[in-house]
Parts: structure tokens; C-alpha cells; sequence
């Protein structure tokens, strides 16, 4: 059986809202949790850093000062608190079933700037093959003391490679560099279905898209800016299609996938004829 990979970012796309504003950034006194971006924004613009180190600095230095040490737990117990959009709850065993039905064998991967172990801790996070996240280095004590891994919106793009090669591990670079021809490579690239919300995802987007894969815009009901957003996107060629954040069965993201998979599986049943005398 032949794999497909649909790949995730998380916030917004999964949920309504960053990771971050469900519980953590209002502990540490924030009614607003805009206020705290703001200050990243701040932070990132006078110090000339890139958005997602600041972000990572400045929550530690927050908790720091606070005398609350950012601990690795305090990281697992978020994930329960986080609102998943409706459907998302059930929607992967569901594209899995029928994905089998269509003979591919459906992999699931997020690729985010949110932290891999509030990801690890959301009940869905069974249902990923791999989670690439952000996350930090912590000590003999479980407290945070460096971030261990940043991933941006221009460095996602190689988690996209490593799915491409199966070359899941963060660490190992010489298999991912290594030339693989185009055929050969496990989840070729037009067996991909990538789904994200937003500009700082316009890389992974004309990547998937312009290797054959698929990319899916998606918009909140609850927002017409995101809805603006996503039709930006489709214009410009950044996106294949756009879709709301019903994840339902029989919803839109469940009758767009499905259509995309019965495609995956007719070109690859096509691929296997090339060159076949029948």
C-alpha cells in the first residue's frame, strides 16, 4: 500500500487560537495575551532576532522573573486544555479509513512553531507520525535553561524534505542530503496534502504545491479576516485550495481531502501503468 502524508502546522489550524494563549502566557499575568506578542515584536525588532527566539527567550525570562521556573511538566499539562476545532477530535481515524479504502496508507504530521511538548500532550498527538515543534533544552531538574530547537516559517520547509526521505530524526543530516532520485523517495511530494492558515506558511505552501503536492488555505468561520487571508493565498498561487475549519464528518476539510485522495490514489495506480504493456 502506498503512503500519503498530510502534514499540519497546529495553531489555527487545528485550534482557534496560538498554543500558548489557552493557559500558559495568561498565567504569567496577561489578560490580553496580545500584550506579550507585542512585546516579542518588540523584542525581536530592537535586538534584530528572529521572531521565534525572541518569543522562546522571552517566555522563559518571564517565568524566570516570576520565580517560576519553566518546567518541562508544566509543558504536558497544557496540551489538555487546549480546543481542538470541531471534528479534529475524530478526523484522523476517519481520512485513515478511508484513505485504506482508496488503497494509501495516510500519515499524519505537524510541523510547527508552537511547542512540540504541549503538541505531545494534546489527546490527538497519538495520531502523529512525528511532531515537529519547537522545544527547549532542559536540565537534570526538568527546567528549561536553552531552546533545543527554533523552527520559523523558512525552516519548516525541511521537515518537509525529511518527510519526503523518511529521514525523521532532527539530528541526522547526511541521509537527508544525501541524492535520492525524485521516484525512489518514500512519500513523493504529489502524495502530499499540506494544510495550514497563514502567511508564515506561504514556504511549506509553494513548495508542496509546486512539487505536485496539494495545499490547503484554511479559515475560521468565527473570522472573516482569515477568510480574507485564505482567498490571498488561493489568488496568488500560494495555495491549491481553501477550506473552512470543519473538520466534521461529511464537512468541507473532510469532502476536499477525500476528493484529494481519490486523486492521489488514481495517479499513483496510473504511475504503476507507465511503460506496462497490457
Amino acid at each position: 500500500m502506498k503512503k500519503a502524508a498530510i502534514l499540519y502546522d497546529f495553531d489555527k489550524t487545528l485550534c482557534a487560537k496560538d498554543m500558548q494563549e489557552y493557559s500558559l502566557i495568561p498565567s504569567l499575568g496577561y489578560d490580553d495575551p496580545g500584550l506579550f506578542w507585542e512585546e516579542v515584536t518588540e523584542l525581536s525588532v530592537q535586538n534584530k532576532m528572529d521572531g521565534i527566539s525572541a518569543y522562546l527567550y522571552l517566555l522563559q525570562k518571564k517565568f524566570e522573573e516570576q520565580g517560576k521556573p519553566l518546567r518541562q511538566q508544566d509543558f504536558l499539562e497544557l496540551g489538555k486544555r487546549i480546543d481542538l476545532y470541531p471534528g479534529v477530535d475524530t478526523w484522523f481515524e476517519r481520512i485513515n479509513a478511508y484513505g485504506r479504502s482508496c488503497g494509501i496508507e495516510v500519515e499524519h504530521y505537524v510541523i510547527s512553531s508552537g511547542m512540540e511538548e504541549i503538541i505531545s500532550s494534546v489527546p490527538i498527538a497519538e495520531y502523529f507520525r512525528k511532531i515537529y515543534a519547537c522545544r527547549y533544552y532542559y536540565d537534570e531538574n526538568g527546567v528549561a535553561k536553552w531552546p533545543a530547537l527554533v523552527i520559523n516559517y523558512t525552516t519548516k520547509t525541511q521537515y518537509i524534505f525529511r518527510i519526503n526521505k523518511q529521514v525523521l530524526d532532527e539530528n541526522e543530516d547526511e541521509a537527508l542530503n544525501t541524492w535520492v532520485p525524485m521516484k525512489e523517495r518514500p512519500i513523493p511530494f504529489e502524495r502530499m496534502i499540506y494544510i495550514a492558515d497563514g502567511l508564515t506558511d506561504v514556504p511549506c505552501m509553494r513548495l508542496v504545491k509546486e512539487y505536485g503536492g496539494k495545499a490547503i488555505a484554511v479559515w475560521n468561520p468565527a473570522s472573516q479576516k482569515t477568510r480574507r487571508t485564505a482567498e490571498k493565498l488561493l489568488e496568488e498561487g500560494r495555495a491549491n485550495y481553501m477550506s473552512s475549519t470543519d473538520y466534521t464528518a461529511g464537512g468541507d476539510m473532510e469532502s476536499l481531502v477525500r476528493l484529494v485522495l481519490n486523486h492521489i490514489s488514481a495517479d499513483a495506480k496510473l504511475s504503476d501503468l507507465e511503460g506496462v504493456s497490457r
